[in-house]
């Protein structure tokens, strides 16, 4: 089961790239579905958000540990950022916990606190 994640963020389109803009977006997403299908992720999500100016959708890619650092080795996924950074705005790529992954992550944050002197 998937317990991490890889978060890739962006804010818009960069003006006057939006048809590329779109076009690298379905070029996301065939990958990702490829990736998916055969089986070098679990699943991935997408999301279009309203307009607020600070973050314009983002793709979270679910998986394990080992396949998530596979994927941030792979060719094809890398020169698909480098082609996307050119026609979106603030491009973010964050790696992250889920499902038993948070539980792992808490964890550690408690251990680490236990260590630290408590200010009441």
């Amino acid at each position: 089961m998937a317990d991490r994640i890889l978060f890739i963020t962006w804010k818009a389109p960069a003006r006057g790239l939006e048809e590329r803009a779109v076009e690298s977006f379905n070029e996301a997403i065939g990958l990702y579905g490829r990736m998916q299908q055969a089986g070098r992720i679990e699943s991935f999500d997408v999301a279009l958000l309203n307009l607020t100016g600070d973050l314009g959708g983002y793709l979270q890619l679910n998986g394990t540990a080992q396949q998530l650092a596979a994927v941030n080795e792979d060719e094809e996924f890398r020169r698909h950022l480098v082609a996307a950074s050119l026609v979106v705005d603030d491009l973010r790529m964050f790696h992250g916990a889920t499902n038993a992954g948070v539980a792992e992550q808490m964890a550690m944050y408690m251990e680490a606190a236990g260590k630290v002197p408590q200010n009441a």
